[in-house]
């Protein structure tokens, strides 16, 4: 690995740490830079996945202060975090690349489309029920983070808008708080995902490959929670779409 190839990793490793704890989709930078410099698919995703956990940490501990007295509603949701990116991670070993890449573009549009809707349907189901409890919102954030789960165990690009979109639309709760939650789940899921890819694909992992994404994930997780958190509502949602449109656009034009 020469000197330029290095510090381009680490780059955009940090630039991936920074994305995904405002929105998600650092997937997106880290992923093409490895393909880029020759590394195959699978190597590419796995390195990838390990090194990224690293700016999940920095950028929990960063939405901390939003994430005080959220135990409840983490106990149920990380566990479906938790379920989904085992079963994501073993279909990326199984599963040809192209399985997924017709569901991607359309997970994401409706991911976008409930950041927009969210507050109002959540409008419209306190007025119905007098409070923003619905029975059923609960199970069904519970499946739709399972799918997150299978979805970013697999590959994970973008997994961040998808998760803000479903809890945007079934939460009551302000969007910086959802944000910390996404953050958390995101984090579950890659730190999964790759403690997986260590035990039934260690050799698929490039081990520089995957520290110097940490190394660069590190830091870019505390200046994304560090710039996330100052970003008001309609600010921070602006962004996850422009965002969500540009991963769009790029799956499928370029892939």
């Amino acid at each position: 690995m020469s000197p330029v190839e290095a510090l381009c990793i680490l780059l955009a490793g940090m630039a991936a740490g920074t994305i995904n704890t405002i929105v998600g989709s650092g997937t997106l930078i880290t992923f093409p830079t490895l393909l880029f410099f020759g590394y195959p698919p699978v190597v590419a995703n796995v390195s990838n996945t390990v090194g990224l956990v690293a700016g999940g940490v920095t950028g929990v501990h960063g939405y901390r202060a939003e994430l005080r007295g959220t135990s409840r509603t983490l106990l149920r949701l990380v566990p479906m975090s938790f379920l989904g990116a085992v079963t994501g991670a073993l279909l990326l070993l199984v599963l040809p690349a192209e399985a997924f890449n017709a569901i991607v573009p359309a997970l994401i549009l409706l991911g976008l489309v409930l950041v927009v809707v969210g507050p109002r349907l959540q409008d419209a189901a306190a007025r119905r029920h007098r409070n923003a409890v619905v029975p059923w919102h609960q199970p069904v954030m519970m499946g739709g983070t399972f799918v997150a789960g299978v979805y970013g165990g697999y590959f994970g690009a973008a997994q961040g808008v998808i998760l803000i979109g479903l809890l945007s639309a079934l939460s009551s709760e302000p969007l910086q708080r959802l944000n910390g939650y996404k953050n958390v789940l995101g984090t579950v899921v890659n730190a999964v995902a790759a403690v997986t890819f260590m035990v039934v694909a260690w050799d698929r992992i490039s081990w520089p490959v995957a520290g110097l994404v940490a190394l660069g994930a590190l830091a870019g997780g505390y200046i994304g929670s560090t710039v996330g958190r100052r970003l008001p509502p309609n600010a921070l949602r602006a962004f996850i779409i422009v965002i969500g449109v540009v991963a769009i656009v790029k799956m499928v034009w370029f892939s």
